[in-house]
């Protein structure tokens, strides 16, 4: 016997949830599958050691959609956005350099400050820098907080739309243009370097770019990254991922939606007009005319469809759609708090150099564990002190540049060992109390968080961020959501406009079902 629903999400991650959410508020009767026994995804709070628990594998907010929270009504159910972004320290060879993030008068000015302290020219350089991005930002933002352009069939789409579009892009004139046109294809390193000579500071604003791309910082086309991120930030929210998962959750269930947790989707049910509903591990039928996947393309299209039912090229371009992980996670339990320089941070990052990311870089591409790994450091606890034992603190550390299968052999119990080493080694360069201060700590390998969040490859965007698949993502023919399986839509990371906490990709791809039926 089976139960109908009007959609089915499969994933509770940020992006289903949002989808989900959306769905619901508009009358349609859905149903979240989960495959973990906890929600949230890559934002989920888990229990990493006795007492200690982590704020998720991602934990920059600052690129949640203000259209989700206002369009979700998440204020209501206990969101609260931060009052800016919060600053960013970068830890080199010499004095830490605390960066704010935002672009408002108060933080460009504390931003000269700090960097003034590294070198007076790059100070008065960077409000031109933080100026050049303001022009362009609502040029960008219509090209990645909106619905995507379908680059391959531009016909369909609608001329109005494409006017409006137009005219926002035109509106900020000839020069800006032309830098509209010239920066994305350009290496992040060039684009910095035409503004900065200090080492630190380049490095410190180039790594975000990195993220979620098969690159350095001297390869082409990292530019749009740089570029995507800045008119997307925002804020941030306070509690970080977990709290926005809460919310995200409060505000599913209160517009009707039903989430099953340990519901794993084992194949897609689809008849001669397209989706009839899913399968579950152990045989359980549920009806639906419509789902939509937040997983990632491959397993959507080439493990959980019918193989009769993908086109043999789309099939091709959904297993070649590059999502190679290269990111590890070291979680680390500390009895104290992390002192890298004066006050308490919650954010900071290594690398002092850019050509320290580059040559991190080149061992990654003979799968090689680089001698000196990247780091994107969160100490949540700053924030969310009920994370671990009062006056102990947690630390999670992103580390850049490590391979999904090294070359000398599978991750084992001592290799993983050896990577954990190796960032206590380097958070100890800059806190030398820090090593004598871990109570415990888990290594998570781009191997580890496959097979534990479900992501391909490991990748924690759900494909690369490179220039191509940033423009038709993930594919031509499911640029805008829609598959060619009637019914079947996408709606995460792997879709338009990408990974990282933006939500954007789960409110598009719900509100493109909504204007189709």
């Amino acid at each position: 016997m089976s139960t109908r629903f009007d959609v089915i999400v499969i994933g509770a991650g940020h992006n289903g949830l949002v989808a989900a959410a959306t769905l619901g508020r508009a009358g349609r009767r859905v149903l979240v599958l989960e495959r973990r026994a906890v929600i949230g995804g890559l934002a989920a709070s888990e229990e990493f050691h006795p007492g200690y628990s982590s704020a998720g594998v991602l934990a920059d907010t600052c690129l949640v959609q203000p259209s989700v929270v206002t369009g979700l009504g998440l204020e209501q159910h206990g969101l609260k956005l931060r009052a800016e972004a919060p600053p960013v320290l970068s830890l080199g060879e010499g004095e830490p350099l605390l960066l704010p993030q935002g672009r408002d008068a108060a933080q460009v000015e504390r931003a000269v400050r700090a960097i003034g302290r590294l070198s007076k020219a790059d100070a008065e350089r960077y409000p031109a820098y933080v100026a050049q991005l303001e022009r362009l930002a609502p040029a960008l933002r219509e090209l990645f907080a909106r619905a995507p352009l379908d680059l391959v069939d531009v016909e369909h789409e609608s001329l109005w739309g494409l006017g409006q579009r137009a005219l926002r892009v035109r509106k900020i004139g000839k020069t800006d243009l032309m830098e509209l046109l010239r920066l994305p294809a350009m290496c992040v390193g060039d684009v910095l370097r035409e503004y900065f000579a200090s080492h630190q500071l380049t490095a410190a604003l180039a790594l975000p770019a990195l993220a979620g791309t098969f690159t350095g910082p001297w390869s082409p086309g990292t530019a749009i990254n740089l570029l995507r991120r800045e008119c997307l930030l925002g804020p941030g929210i306070v509690g970080g991922g977990p709290m926005l998962v809460a919310a995200l959750a409060s505000a599913a269930k209160a517009a009707g939606v039903e989430i099953r947790c340990e519901a794993t989707v084992a194949k897609l049910r689809v008849g001669r007009v397209g989706i009839t509903g899913v399968v579950l591990e152990g045989g359980e039928e549920i009806d639906a005319p419509l789902v939509a996947a937040s997983c990632h393309p491959w397993h959507t299209l080439c493990e959980l469809a019918p193989p009769e039912a993908i086109e043999h090229r789309l099939e091709h371009r959904a297993r070649t759609f590059r999502s190679r992980g290269r990111v590890a996670q070291v979680l680390l339990a500390l009895d104290r708090a992390p002192a890298f320089g004066g006050d308490p941070v919650e954010h900071a990052r290594t690398g002092g150099h850019l050509d320290e990311l580059e040559r991190a870089f080149d061992s990654i591409k003979y799968d090689e564990v680089p001698d000196a790994p990247i780091l994107e450091i969160h100490v949540p606890t700053v924030a969310q002190p009920e994370l671990a034992p009062k006056g102990h603190a947690v630390l999670s550390a992103l580390v850049h540049f490590v391979p999904y299968a090294k070359r000398d052999g599978s991750w084992d119990e001592d290799s993983r060992a050896r990577l954990g080493d190796r960032v206590v080694e380097i958070l100890g360069q800059h806190d030398a109390k820090l090593p004598g201060s871990v109570i415990g700590r888990q290594v998570l390998t781009p191997l580890d968080l496959e097979q534990r969040y479900g992501v391909h490859g490991g990748h924690l965007h759900h494909g690369e961020h490179s220039l191509d698949q940033l423009l038709i993502r993930p594919t031509p023919e499911c640029v805008r959501y829609e598959t060619p399986v009637k019914g079947l839509w996408l709606c995460g990371s792997g879709s338009h406009p990408g990974g990282g906490l933006t939500c954007a990709p789960g409110e598009l791809a719900a509100r493109a079902m909504l204007a189709k039926r």
